[in-house]
């Protein structure tokens, strides 16, 4: 067994690439750390890599290339499977078993004292709001009802980092709160999480920071804030049509582009003009002008871009401008 060593890192990747054939490129490079304490987002579009990333440092895959730490330990170091608390996506339950058999199971595979898993059972399904449901089996659950469990289960051996695939998938808006609340917690004392999820909101409302993974490769990570930088705004909502004239009012010149003469881009979204600055002093001279043509401002506000703007801005094609199409890439002709 290999010694157990401690970092401020609970995982960092370094170039991780793995291949499938000659053909088949999962991952190009991923350069990936999660902070211990941090409740960390994973995204990406269909193919993107993400579940191969979870596959190799859960040690279910090796990887290709590259190299990493997973709670101070090699990557693909057995020894530290123990220390790690999983809710696969697609998880599976014996229907004859009962919700608190489900836990006590998993319970007894990591080594845990009958004793102690009749305790550990009973708390953990408190804490997933299951209480009332140990003594039913699992065949008579909803989805939502099999998700609760199987982050139960996740948490039975006390894990130092929690991956959780999909956690909120099927459940209801009250159970993917208290799901929330839970993930939280676990950051809150001290443990590391990782969310892999399409539920952008979701991952808005907890995640600390989060990484977009496109083709294979890490396309932005950071807070959200750091990734927000630059791309902040300010929308002016006018009358119908009166956008545009006050658009055309104070842009610098034609073109398809349409900006400030300090350069800031204009967009005309209906009838709201929207301004790329984070700067109020920028729009005082637009609302003055709109004031000076007589027009009718309905409201004004600063908009910061939410993680799904941030998420298609990674995913489109800059040059057609159109979403990037799922899949891993398959060696194309041209590609990196």
């Amino acid at each position: 067994m290999s010694a157990v060593t401690t970092s401020e890192w609970a995982v960092e990747t370094r170039g991780l690439v793995k291949h499938y054939g000659r053909k088949v490129k999962a991952l190009r490079g991923v350069d990936l750390r999660i902070g211990r304490g941090e409740v960390f987002g994973l995204l990406g579009p269909n193919g993107a890599g993400k579940s191969t990333l979870v596959k190799i440092l859960m040690t279910v895959i090796g990887r290709t290339e590259g190299e990493g730490t997973v709670l101070g330990n090699p990557i693909g170091d057995k020894a530290i499977l123990g220390r790690i608390g999983y809710l696969p996506e697609h998880h599976r339950f014996p229907g004859y078993l009962k919700g608190g058999e489900v836990i006590d199971f998993f319970g007894a595979m990591a080594g845990i004292p009958r004793r102690e898993r009749k305790a550990k059972a009973g708390e953990l399904l408190e804490i997933v709001n299951m209480s009332e449901w140990a003594k039913t089996p699992v065949r008579k659950y909803s989805k939502g009802m099999r998700q609760r469990i199987g982050l139960a289960q996740a948490l039975v051996n006390d894990p130092e980092f929690v991956v959780l695939d999909e956690p909120t998938d099927g459940v209801d808006p009250v159970g993917r709160r208290e799901i929330r609340d839970v993930v939280k917690r676990l950051g809150e004392q001290g443990r590391a999480v990782l969310i892999n999820s399409h539920l952008l909101g979701e991952l808005e409302m907890v995640c600390e920071r989060v990484a977009i993974l496109v083709k294979g490769k890490v396309a932005q990570q950071g807070t959200l804030e750091e990734l927000a930088v630059g791309q902040g705004r300010y929308e002016i909502e006018l009358n119908d049509g009166d956008a545009s004239s006050l658009a055309d009012a104070v842009a610098s010149g034609g073109g398809e582009d349409p900006a400030l003469t300090t350069g800031e881009r204009l967009v005309v979204h209906e009838n709201v003009l929207r301004i790329y600055t984070e700067e109020a002093a920028v729009v005082g001279p637009v609302l003055a002008k709109a004031v000076e043509m007589g027009l009718l401002v309905r409201s004004m506000k600063p908009v910061r871009p939410t993680l799904e703007d941030m998420f298609m801005q990674a995913v489109t094609d800059p040059t057609s401008g159109q979403a990037l199409r799922p899949g891993a890439d398959r060696g194309q002709k041209g590609a990196e």
